[in-house]
């Protein structure tokens, strides 16, 4: 098995939702080389998905992109060990409204595993009971029913660009095709 040995570790930079560091390692040859990391608490993604075989997404401006994407809805744990599943619960709840008779873990999704230790967990909600969502009072967004086959193919075609949420549309579609 490869690996990196860690000699030592700068913080660069500790921010709201990142920590950067400087990281000197050892490689398995014995050279000495720096590594960029970003540490994250890690987040949690969910597919609320309707009777109707519709999945319920979010509309929001991306200010890092400068653009709205289509994206599930999704939040930042907020501890380092916050219970991802309750993270789930209440990001749904925030950004949609809804709440789950069932929410099923689907996987997790590594971000950019060259730089970034962020690990989002996956889940499908399902069983749905719509109320009024009440999103953080720094998001602005609009909620979006897409039929499940619909939103597959938004995902094939690049229309749906972020990472996280073709990862979930997928495995949805891929677990309701078996």
């Amino acid at each position: 098995m490869h690996t990196e040995k860690k000699i030592k570790s700068e913080v660069k930079y500790d921010g709201q939702i990142i920590k950067v560091f400087l990281d000197t390692v050892e490689l398995e040859n014995g050279a000495i080389a720096t590594r960029d990391v970003v540490r994250h608490k890690g987040a949690a993604c969910v597919a609320p998905l309707t009777e109707n075989n519709e999945l319920i997404f979010v509309k929001q401006f991306r200010y890092p992109l400068g653009k709205e994407l289509l994206e599930l809805p999704a939040g930042k744990l907020d501890t380092y060990d916050e219970d991802p599943y309750l993270c789930a619960v209440r990001e749904l709840k925030e950004e949609t409204g809804c709440e789950a008779e069932k929410i099923e873990f689907m996987g997790s999704f590594i971000s950019t595993a060259g730089f970034c230790d962020e690990n989002i967990r996956l889940y499908m909600a399902t069983g749905l009971r719509e109320g009024s969502s009440n999103p953080d009072e720094d998001e602005f967004l609009d909620v979006v029913k897409i039929p499940l086959k619909e939103a597959v193919d938004l995902v094939l075609s690049g229309e749906i660009t972020d990472g996280k949420t073709q990862a979930l549309v997928l495995k949805v579609a891929s677990k309701l095709n078996k």
